[in-house]
C-alpha cells in the first residue's frame, strides 16, 4: 500500500486532490465506498484503490496500517471526521482533511492527547479557509502589539460544489457562534460587518458564519476573541434537490472566479492592523494546499496530536500555492 490514502478520491475535492496528487508524481492510492466509480478514477490515475466505509472498523484498519497519512476529502465531514480519526490514532497514522464543519476540528482537539500517545498528527482544514485564513491572521498578529480581538471574513466567487452545499445544509440550523473571551457563543446573523477586499470592489458587507477558523485561529495566535464572515460575490446558495446540481465548477469557471479574504486585528491599546488575502479559486486551492500538506507530513513535518497548516508549516504556506499574495492595507 502507498504511504497516502486519499479517501473520498471520487467525490468533487477528492478528485481534483487525486489529480493534483498524480501530478506531483506523489506514492499515494485512493480510496472510499463506490467501488466502481473508484476503479474508473484508479485506472485513469495508474494508482491503486481500496473500498471500505468508515463503519467497517476491521476494514478500515487492515487498511490504513499500511500507510502513513490519510487524508480525508469524504464530506460531509460530520459523518466521517470522528470513524477515521479515531482509525488513524488506532493504527498510528497522521490525519489530514479538508473540512469546513466544526465537528472534526472538536474530535481532534478531543483525541489530542491520544493522538500524542500514539506519535501522529491530526490536522483537520490542511486546505481551505483553515489554511488562507490562518497564514492571513497570523501575518498580521505578528505586527501588532498585544493583540485582543481578530474579525476575519473570506470573499467567495463562483459555483460552489454539491458536496460543499449538502456539508452546508446540513449545518444551516446550526448556531452561529463567535468567540468570546475563548469561548464559543452564539451571535445574530444580522450582525453584519465591513471589509475590503482590496480586490477592487470597495468596502462590502460581510455576514456571520461559523468557520472552523473560530478554534485555529485561537489556537494558533492565542487570541480570545474572534469573529468570522463570509462574503458571497457573485452566487448564490443553491435551492431545491441538491443532488440535481453539478458537481462543481469547471476549470474554466474556477480560472476566472478568484476568491479573497480580509482581516482586521485590534489591539489592547485601541490600534487596528488590517490586510488582504488573494488566492485562486477555493476549490483549486484546497486541491492544492491539502496535498501540498500531505507530501510535506509524508516527508516527516508534523508534531504530535492537534495541529493547525500554520503551527506546523508557517505563515508563508499560504504563499507556496500559485496565486497567492497577502497585501497589508
Amino acid at each position: 500500500m502507498a504511504p497516502l490514502i486519499i479517501y473520498g478520491a471520487t467525490g468533487y475535492s477528492g478528485r481534483l486532490a487525486s489529480e493534483y496528487a498524480k501530478s506531483l508524481n506523489l506514492d499515494f492510492s485512493i480510496a472510499g465506498r463506490t467501488e466502481h466509480k473508484l476503479k474508473s478514477l484508479a485506472l485513469l490515475l495508474n494508482v491503486s484503490y481500496s473500498v471500505f466505509d468508515v463503519t467497517q472498523h476491521d476494514l478500515t484498519d487492515s487498511i490504513l496500517r499500511e500507510s502513513s497519512v490519510l487524508l480525508n476529502c469524504a464530506g460531509p465531514f460530520a459523518h466521517t471526521s470522528k470513524p477515521l480519526i479515531e482509525a488513524c490514532i488506532r493504527n498510528k497514522v497522521h490525519y489530514l482533511d479538508i473540512a469546513a464543519e466544526l465537528d472534526s476540528y472538536q474530535h481532534a482537539q478531543k483525541h489530542d492527547k491520544d493522538a500524542k500517545d500514539a506519535n501522529i498528527m491530526l490536522m483537520p482544514g490542511c486546505g481551505g479557509s483553515v489554511v488562507m485564513l490562518g497564514c492571513l491572521a497570523t501575518h498580521v498578529i505578528e505586527k501588532v502589539k498585544t493583540p485582543i480581538k481578530i474579525e476575519i471574513a473570506l470573499r467567495i466567487a463562483g459555483t460552489i460544489s454539491r458536496g460543499s452545499a449538502k456539508s452546508a445544509a446540513e449545518s444551516i440550523t446550526s448556531q452561529c457562534l463567535q468567540l468570546v473571551d475563548g469561548s464559543l457563543v452564539g451571535q445574530d446573523v444580522s450582525n453584519t460587518a465591513e471589509f475590503d477586499f482590496d480586490d477592487g470592489s470597495g468596502i462590502v458587507t460581510s455576514v456571520p458564519v461559523t468557520f472552523p477558523d473560530l478554534l485555529t485561529i485561537r489556537k494558533s495566535t492565542n487570541v480570545l476573541n474572534i469573529a468570522t464572515y463570509v462574503n458571497i460575490s457573485d452566487a448564490t446558495f443553491p435551492t431545491g434537490d441538491l443532488a440535481l446540481l453539478p458537481e462543481g465548477p469547471t476549470a474554466a469557471e474556477r480560472k476566472i472566479t478568484p476568491y479573497h479574504a480580509a482581516v482586521s486585528v485590534t489591539s489592547e491599546d485601541g490600534v487596528i492592523r488590517k490586510a488582504a488575502l488573494h488566492i485562486v479559486n477555493g476549490y483549486t486551492f484546497t486541491s492544492m494546499a491539502s496535498v501540498q500538506a500531505a507530501k510535506r507530513v509524508m516527508d516527516h513535518q508534523a508534531i504530535p496530536g492537534f495541529q493547525t497548516p500554520v503551527e506546523v508549516f508557517g505563515k508563508e504556506f499560504v504563499l507556496t500555492i500559485p496565486g497567492s499574495e497577502i497585501v497589508d492595507l
